[in-house]
């Protein structure tokens, strides 16, 4: 395991052969197999199939539908540790928070059906389609439609930022069924479907250029028709379930802020004491070993935050409850890794705008996190007014 923070958690013998398993294959996915991917915007499909292999990519299937039935706090050390030694996790945590919502949440066939596969590394559920370009952070504000039409649904609407949808074969799909307008309450009336993507009729799908190297589409959708089989849970209930899978996405994607922290703390240590200037080593002026200092006690900070909202997670706490700290986590992870990302440019100097560095990529990609997948602006507006009870602002 990288060397920032290892040896100094309370970690399971189970858990520590788990990280082993992630950092066997890391030594053979290093930084050069992914700077490569990030040159040619590459989707990491060796690296998938070797975890899908280790057993490594559905860790949250239940034991029953032959997974690990491991937690949401197991599943964030895995995402960490891929990014703290470089790599970028993001295929698996669409993966692992989804799963948590059909293990939950789905019908006994639904989990029949589909978990098995999915652990086996015959499927694969990657993708979440919920922003639309009009409702953004306001969930509830979709107007993608599945209107019930005998036994199946009819979809119209338009999504955006959608991750992965070529390299999955199921998606988890969030609609209304009831309009936003005809509903009393502004959370009911949605619904889940969990989406078959192969040969898929009446959506089309669009990639979208981004700043780092992430997979991540436009879709267009009308006239889509899905088995009402493939609704998760009750219809028009789905808002509850989004809550649930949406800590669970704030805990996964803290993880891999921290991961990414560990990854510049570590790197921005080793050429502080390599680097010579003025004949004598950089990290020994406090302008150096200050920053990166500071920006490793907040990593520690946000480490047992995290570790915090896992625990209540997977202890079945209530979603408030677990909102609380899932939001903290995942603010305060993101910034440490923004501002551990910044430390890193500033100790390299000039050799950390050199891609072989591999500080620029990592730097594009941690950046991201601030913003999404809700902005720590609204993560503030969620502490402040539901946890604190301040007036709210909208």
């Amino acid at each position: 395991m990288g060397r920032i923070l290892s040896g100094r958690r309370n970690l399971s013998d189970e858990q520590r052969m788990m990280l082993d398993s992630v950092d066997g294959l890391m030594a053979k996915y290093d930084e050069a197999y992914w700077g490569k991917l990030d040159r040619e915007s590459a989707y990491p499909d060796e690296f998938v199939r070797a975890m899908e292999k280790q057993g490594l990519a559905a860790v949250p299937v239940p034991k029953e539908y032959g997974g690990p039935g491991l937690g949401v706090l197991d599943a964030s050390l895995i995402l960490e540790e891929i990014n703290a030694m470089g790599g970028n996790s993001q295929p698996f945590h669409g993966q692992y928070y989804l799963l948590s919502a059909i293990s939950k949440f789905a019908s006994a066939e639904m989990r029949e059906r589909y978990l098995p596969k999915i652990a086996a590394g015959e499927l694969r559920l990657q993708s979440l389609a919920l922003t639309e370009p009009e409702a953004g952070s306001e969930s509830t504000r979709i107007k993608t439609s599945a209107e019930k039409k005998g036994g199946a649904y009819v979809v119209k609407g338009h999504k955006v930022f959608i991750s992965r949808i070529e390299n999955s074969d199921l998606m988890v799909l969030v609609a209304r069924t009831t309009p936003y307008e005809k509903v009393e309450k502004k959370t009911e009336g949605i619904s889940l479907f969990l989406v078959p993507l192969e040969n898929i009729q009446g959506m089309e799908s669009h990639r979208l250029e981004m700043m780092f190297n992430s997979q991540t589409y436009e879709l267009f959708i009308d006239e889509l028709k899905i088995p009402g089989e493939s609704l998760i849970g009750e219809e028009g209930k789905g808002f509850r379930y989004l809550l649930s899978l949406l800590n669970a996405e704030r805990i996964l994607l803290s993880a891999e802020c921290i991961g990414d922290a560990r990854w510049f703390v570590e790197k921005s240590v080793e050429y502080a004491k390599q680097r010579v200037v003025f004949g004598r080593p950089i990290g020994s002026n406090q302008g150096i070993q200050f920053p990166i200092a500071e920006v490793y006690a907040k990593l520690l900070a946000a480490d047992k935050v995290r570790t915090t909202a896992a625990e209540l997670y997977d202890g079945g706490a209530e979603a408030d409850a677990v909102g609380e700290y899932a939001n903290a986590s995942k603010y305060l992870a993101s910034e440490c890794s923004w501002q551990a990302a910044n430390v890193a440019m500033d100790v390299y100097g000039g050799s950390g705008m050199a891609v072989a560095n591999h500080i620029e990529r990592k730097f594009r990609e941690t950046r991201l996190f601030r913003v999404a997948p809700i902005s720590n602006n609204l993560v503030l507006s969620y502490l402040g007014e539901r946890v604190l009870g301040l007036p709210r602002s909208f």
